[in-house]
């Protein structure tokens, strides 16, 4: 019985947890990142595992000026608190 109660906790979080991704992935993508980036491979820009990669270690405020700091990103009109948590889950990936 313990045993069936914890694999509902587990499968009950894991569901939350993908949930949550998944709002942030469809976030990225309502944003316009995915014209310029993808998960895993180089498009226009560099791929967000990549990114990850690079950013490990950052806080929030270097990532988000980081990202601010890009030419091309002046044309995304997504909101400032979209964009971070966007950048949160690219973080994520690594």
């Amino acid at each position: 019985m313990k045993s069936i109660a914890i694999g509902l906790v587990m499968a009950v979080g894991l569901a939350a947890a993908s949930t949550a991704t998944a709002g942030e992935e469809e976030l990225a993508q309502k944003s316009g990142c995915f014209m310029c980036h993808a998960v895993d491979t180089k498009k226009i820009g560099p791929s967000f595992k990549h990114e990850a990669e690079e950013l490990k270690g950052k806080s929030d405020a270097e990532v988000f000026a980081k990202w601010k700091g890009v030419k091309n990103h002046t044309v995304v009109k997504a909101p400032e608190d979209d964009v971070k948590k966007v950048l949160a889950w690219v973080l994520t990936l690594k």
